[in-house]
């Protein structure tokens, strides 16, 4: 590239040479105006020689006022971007020239010293030719400072997943991003100690009547086995039982809860060694448990599967197959319907029969089709004892009825149904079956050996000897009651735990703050 003074190479800005010799003049002559300086590179330029004439039309160009005020006027539209360039001109000015432009000076390229100035002196306009300063890069990550908040934050909370849209599933990761952002004296915990399951949900309320799952727990303890034959719970069982609540105890510790239900069910009010169990518990995990009698069960399956009862619904039969009970509650809906579905429960029964007392009684590894039927004719001869007249609408094709099960059973139905690699708490939760849909699911699990029941990822072999004894139970109660189709739900007591809790505290109602509230003492359950 050849010399700048010589014309032939354009300027990188698109200007002129006369141009730039006439903006630079104007930016002398500003400075003798404004500061009273003299300027220093004026005598060097006419000692060079270089281009006398024009050098010396410049301050009379510049007093004459036009063509600089043009210019001027054109440097303040550029904008605020090169407002500190004027300042760092002038701190340059007053340094002495570098010696490399010493020597270009004195051999009479004075041009070329200029303009090796004049880069230096606008180093910070080269953001406008596409070379952007290293500050510049590290100001566009900058948090902006209407957020200051977010300025101190750690580095993961920027990107912690959105809890609105991303699904959830039990014991995967909730609590990862509830550290975060949950609100402590919002959180409500649950815990059901099953014949067969122990189970913790700790949640944060959010819209009416719906509720934020921050962290779960579920695990396999079959604190009911041999309960059936001897009257007591064993020690294996109550050394698992104890095992799952230390785990709860610790993520109960580690968070804090406003208000907290733990509860036990048949398994400890059936066995002699209930209340002595649970005793040892608390001395062991600090956690107290309450045994809560079969109504109350019942009403809280209903409660906590009241978001899946449509407004079409006229009249629903909702059971819960558990691990040494089962509960039925009738529920008639009329044209008032309250917030709460428990009370809208006409009748309901507990059936002293669950998945693990009605195998063990008749055997759940090897099932053939005739001892399925032996089990299913012993639960119908329960339900017979059952007074409740016929349900409205039912054993027709309509939408004003239908049947709602949550228990293990059905929800393993519907995972055999969706022909899902591993269970799927989503795609399971709310979904509809036929009533042809769950007889053709039952006879798929009848024709099965117990190795193909363990082999599939819905049942697995913790559920194998378990889950036709709940397809008995779950085929006595659709004799009895005829249903063009069923609701499946993967939630129970814990959920109606939580909803109750929840709207006893009134956390739902219009207008009312949450925050206001001191949390209670969490030695033990709130009712």
């Amino acid at each position: 590239m050849s010399d700048p003074d010589s014309g032939s190479a354009p300027q990188a800005d698109g200007a002129s040479e006369a141009e730039r010799r006439k903006g630079k003049s104007s930016r002398r002559a500003k400075r003798k105006r404004g500061h009273g300086r003299p300027n220093a590179h004026s005598a060097e330029a006419s000692q060079a020689g270089n281009k006398p004439s024009q050098a010396a039309q410049r301050p009379a160009e510049d007093e004459a006022g036009s063509p600089a005020r043009k210019r001027k006027r054109r440097r303040r539209a550029r904008g605020a971007a090169h407002g500190g360039a004027q300042s760092a001109s002038q701190t340059q000015q007053q340094l002495s020239p570098a010696p490399e432009h010493r020597a270009a000076a004195d051999h009479g390229h004075a041009s070329s010293h200029k303009s090796g100035k004049n880069r230096r002196k606008h180093r910070s306009k080269r953001g406008l030719q596409g070379r952007p300063l290293a500050h510049e890069k590290t100001a566009q990550i900058v948090a902006p400072a209407s957020i200051p908040a977010k300025a101190h934050a750690p580095a993961h909370d920027d990107h912690r997943p959105n809890r609105q849209s991303q699904p959830r599933r039990e014991g995967q990761g909730q609590h990862h991003y509830a550290e975060a952002d949950s609100r402590p004296l919002d959180l409500y915990a649950a815990l059901d100690l099953g014949t067969n399951n122990c189970r913790l949900l700790i949640a944060q309320p959010t819209r009416p009547g719906q509720f934020r799952v921050v962290d779960a727990f579920s695990r396999i303890v079959r604190l009911g086995e041999g309960l059936g034959a001897s009257g007591r719970l064993s020690s294996d069982a109550m050394d698992r039982a104890v095992e799952a609540l230390r785990i709860c105890a610790a993520k109960l510790k580690t968070r804090e809860i406003r208000r907290m239900r733990l509860i036990a069910t048949e398994a400890c009010r059936a066995a002699d060694n209930g209340e002595t169990f649970l005793s040892r518990v608390t001395e062991e995990t600090g956690l107290q448990l309450e045994i809560i009698d079969r109504e109350t069960e019942a009403r809280l399956a209903v409660s906590g599967c009241s978001s899946l009862v449509g407004p079409e619904a006229r009249s629903v039969v909702l059971f819960d197959i558990g691990g040494g009970s089962s509960e039925i509650a009738v529920i008639r809906i009329g044209e008032n319907r309250s917030s709460r579905l428990a009370n809208h429960i006409t009748h309901w029964t507990s059936l002293p029969v669950g998945v693990v007392t009605l195998s063990e009684r008749h055997g759940g590894r090897d099932v053939t089709p005739e001892l399925f039927e032996t089990m299913v004719c012993e639960v119908q001869r329960m339900l017979e004892r059952f007074d409740c007249p016929p349900v409205q609408g039912a054993a027709r094709d309509s939408d004003d009825f239908h049947l709602i099960g949550t228990s293990g059973t059905v929800t393993t139905l519907a995972g055999v149904h969706l022909d899902l690699p591993r269970y799927d708490r989503r795609r399971v939760d709310g979904v509809w079956l036929s009533d042809d849909e769950v007889s053709a699911m039952q006879a798929k699990l009848l024709s099965w050996d117990f190795a193909g029941r363990a082999a599939n990822p819905c049942i697995g072999p913790d559920r194998a000897d378990l889950v036709l004894a709940g397809c008995a139970i779950l085929e006595a109660i659709r004799r009895r009651w005829p249903s063009p189709r069923m609701r499946v739900a993967d939630r129970g007591l814990r959920e109606g735990l939580l909803t109750d809790m929840m709207a006893d505290d009134g956390v739902w109602r219009r207008g009312r703050s949450r925050r206001g509230h001191r949390p209670r003492d969490m030695k033990g359950p709130q009712t």
